[in-house]
């Protein structure tokens, strides 16, 4: 499989920064970029549906809150939503969390908004190759499943989201650190045991030693609205 990353590396920066570049409005939903390389989610397909909705209408609001003085990402996974981007004063930031609060289904909100000026075109592509290489990174690694994730950067900070055991968020976070232009990871995973992958993905789970597999077994769930570095 190693001979295939930079051909797998190209066509996923490639088609991530195609739609960074066609969409350069204000407020943007959070997606994968992997397309058809992802032929496995953890999430029910009622949950899929119903964070693509929650994406929308987050937007929505959003755009009717803040127009277009704020830049901001709404990423839903699991029904548990990251904002990033950029505001223009803290008082914006909260109105942007309230306006998240309220949406049906929201179980919990991770703000990351700056209040920073919005950043340029040339940074947000920046951060688009990097997302694209990330993808490909957990593509290529034979322990990981790319489905599992979901990848966000922003001015080189790459948060990382997912239904994941805690064997996969410790090898994906140290994946990701090693990719150039990654500044910082922030981790905001639903933690799952090594039994809960067995029965939730039979073909995805893979034989963990005693020794590796009790860190998950062990210490309670990793919370879901906590972001990590």
């Amino acid at each position: 499989m190693k001979s295939n990353r930079k051909p797998v590396l190209s066509m996923i920066a490639v088609a991530a920064l195609a739609g960074a570049l066609s969409g350069c409005a204000p407020l943007l939903i959070g997606g994968a970029a992997v397309g058809a390389l992802v032929t496995f989610d953890r999430r029910t397909s009622g949950t899929q549906i119903e964070d693509e909705t929650i994406e929308l209408r987050a937007a929505s609001g959003l755009r009717q809150a803040l127009g277009d003085r704020a830049h901001v990402n709404v990423t839903s996974y699991n029904r548990q939503v990251l904002l990033t981007g950029e505001v223009p004063n803290d008082r914006d930031k909260q109105a942007a969390e309230q306006v998240i609060a309220k949406v049906d289904n929201v179980k919990g909100v991770v703000n990351e908004l700056a209040v920073l000026g919005n950043s340029t075109l040339a940074q947000r592509s920046a951060d688009t190759l990097v997302t694209g290489k990330v993808k490909a990174s957990l593509v290529d690694d034979k322990d990981l499943y790319v489905g599992a994730f979901k990848v966000v950067t922003e001015r080189g900070t790459v948060f990382l989201m997912g239904r994941v055991t805690q064997r996969e968020a410790e090898r994906a976070t140290q994946i990701t650190r090693s990719i150039s232009g990654v500044q910082r990871v922030v981790r905001i995973f639903d933690i799952i045991s090594e039994e809960d992958l067995r029965r939730l993905a039979p073909s995805q789970a893979r034989s963990v030693a005693p020794a590796a597999a009790a860190p998950a077994a062990a210490g309670p769930a990793e919370p879901a609205s906590a972001a990590k570095p």
